[in-house]
């Protein structure tokens, strides 16, 4: 049964729960700018009636506060997150690739292309007057500008390619970071919430946290109840299908450099990722998104194509192995950008190894021969018949495909050059001179080259040359009688038929697919124009989306002042009702007691 004054009762419930509703609103007043900060309410309810034993039956008993808890949609929390690991991969594509893009600038006076039309130009002069030094010695500074400007361009792609090495170590480290925020926080929400309440702030802190997490790479987040009525929950976040935190307990990342490459140009050095579990990073899922993605793809990308091929046989010579492979997809040694030493896939197997040679059988197909460098327990394999691979194929135009497409160019241009410069006599009565060469950068000494006619072998193959190394031979460079302008002296220092079948090779619509040199350069140019606006126009629309996504999921859980601002008189005049009730409660009690005595 009710006690008389069961009303001051109700009335303070009014006050109490009323009081804690003006200190919540104010509480969002005050985080209204806070970034992170989710929109919180007190959850009321009537409190439990009691019954008097009177014919109306249960009394109620005034109002109580259940619980204070965020308004927020874990819907629009999952698609911000997925959409903000899309936008991290394109923004950092479109970062990387406007470098690229910038490398080459064709748009300037300086560009690769017009240093092939200089070229082209001081070859014109000269065979106006083949004697003259002053014009020889220009075709010589225009060709030493034509291979240090590809040197020059060749260093700019490796430093691009080192940036993004870098930042996937960076990357790591936040994550490691993150995710070591993420359980400690975790932790102290249970601690909290183990007695029945909501840690609203610190889950609030946790979100920002997954927020930023989300960017580097795409992530599932799960939370379960434990037990019921404890207040315990596991907490579980998933990265591209890896669980890294598990509540309390969370995997990192660790960054091992190479002792090798996977392509002729790649720098030194190159990170892969671990667990701490032991288990490799698995850069190449086709699920992976974020930052992490995108820097992979700008370091590694290779368009989708990386040197395979079938192990025809195997033999030892002096107590070492060697694989021949055949049937390879790449069937010529100008479009070939393996290293000269790496690791090579052979069946389930990967094998280290230090030497390749190229030959061409019968039928003018390319076969390569592999020196292994097997561990003592791996000396009876036979890799016969095995499939073989080096490296991965990652299907992204990276700094690896512009970087072979360089080695192209400089092979075939030297090639088609040099091949037919061989034929000639200079003024010095020697032939068969390069006028291109491969410069060993440790050495500074030019490696020979095969020419026309000749075999092709390890020691002489164009596979020896690259974009680093393109070079005008020492002899040329020194020595301006040494270029060659015709095929025989015979009739003179007059005579340019060799100087003319130069000009038309530099012009020769047939020495790329794409036409000539310059075609060969504009096309590359334009390829990576139109890569660097598809990022472009993927990363601005993946924002939009993102910046949509934020506004819908703030319209739900963000501070509107407005709003607040009502609630504060809302929950001023129910305060202030409650205040009144107990006014007039104690006015009937007044009565009550003091004229109602006998």
């Amino acid at each position: 049964m009710a006690s008389t004054f069961f009303g001051l009762n109700i009335g303070t419930s009014g006050l109490y729960t009323y009081q804690a509703a003006l200190n919540t609103t104010a509480h969002n007043a005050a985080n209204a700018e806070t970034k992170g900060y989710t929109r919180q309410v007190l959850n009321t309810t009537a409190a439990k009636p009691i019954s008097i034993g009177s014919s109306y039956g249960m009394v109620g008993a005034g109002v109580t506060g259940v619980s204070i808890t965020q308004v927020r949609d874990s819907y629009y929390d999952t698609k911000f997150r997925q959409n903000m690991s899309t936008y991290g991969e394109y923004d950092k594509k479109l970062y990387y690739m406007q470098q690229v893009e910038n490398c080459f600038n064709e748009l300037e006076d300086n560009g690769l292309v017009k240093a092939i039309s200089n070229f082209s130009g001081a070859l014109q002069d000269l065979s106006t007057d083949p004697s003259s030094t002053a014009s020889r010695t220009s075709v010589i500074q225009y060709a030493s500008s034509l291979t240090s400007y590809t040197n020059s361009l060749a260093k700019n792609l490796q430093s691009i390619q080192q940036e993004a090495n870098t930042e996937i170590r960076t990357s790591a480290d936040r994550i490691n970071a993150l995710s070591q925020q993420i359980a400690s926080v975790t932790k102290q929400i249970n601690a909290l919430e183990v007695g029945g309440g909501v840690a609203n702030d610190l889950r609030d802190a946790r979100n920002l946290l997954i927020d930023e997490l989300s960017s580097y790479a795409n992530i599932t987040v799960t939370e379960n109840i434990v037990t019921n009525g404890t207040g315990m929950t596991s907490y579980i976040v998933k990265l591209d299908d890896k669980i890294l935190i598990n509540t309390t307990d969370f995997l990192t990342l660790t960054c091992v450099p190479r002792d090798y490459k996977v392509n002729e140009t790649d720098v030194d050095g190159l990170y892969d990722l671990y667990w701490s579990d032991g288990e490799a990073f698995n850069n190449e899922s086709l699920s992976l998104t974020g930052t992490l993605a995108g820097l992979y793809a700008t370091r590694d990308g290779n368009n989708g194509v990386n040197f395979q091929g079938d192990v025809a046989s195997q033999e030892v010579v002096d107590g070492k192995k060697y694989v021949t492979l055949k049937n390879t997809n790449c069937n010529n040694e100008l479009q070939l950008n393996i290293p000269q030493s790496g690791r090579i896939q052979l069946g389930v197997y990967e094998v280290e190894y230090d030497s390749v040679s190229i030959e061409q059988d019968a039928d003018g197909n390319y076969v390569y021969k592999f020196g292994l460098k097997e561990e003592p327990e791996a000396a009876a394999r036979d890799y016969t018949g095995k499939k073989a691979s080096i490296g991965k194929e990652l299907e992204y135009k990276g700094v690896p495909y512009y970087m072979a497409k360089l080695n192209e160019f400089v092979r075939t241009f030297a090639k088609s050059i040099n091949d037919i410069h061989k034929k000639g006599t200079n003024l010095k009565g020697e032939t068969g001179v390069d006028f291109f060469t491969a410069r060993d950068l440790v050495t500074g000494e030019d490696k020979k080259l095969y020419g026309t006619g000749e075999t092709m072998n390890e020691t002489n193959s164009y596979f020896q040359m690259n974009c680093l190394n393109f070079s005008v031979s020492s002899k040329v460079k020194d020595q301006p009688d040494a270029i060659a302008t015709a095929y025989s002296t015979t009739n003179g220092v007059e005579e340019t038929d060799l100087l003319k079948d130069l000009l038309a090779k530099v012009n020769d619509q047939g020495m790329f697919n794409q036409g000539t040199p310059t075609s060969f350069i504009e096309a590359m140019v334009a390829d990576i124009g139109i890569y660097t606006k598809e990022a472009e126009t993927a990363s601005k629309s993946q924002k939009n989306i993102v910046d949509a996504i934020e506004i819908q999921r703030m319209s739900i859980s963000g501070v509107d002042t407005d709003e607040e601002a009502m609630n504060l008189v809302r929950f001023q005049n129910a305060y202030n009702l409650s205040a009144k009730v107990i006014q007039i409660m104690d006015e009937i009690y007044d009565k009550l007691i003091n004229y109602t005595g006998a």
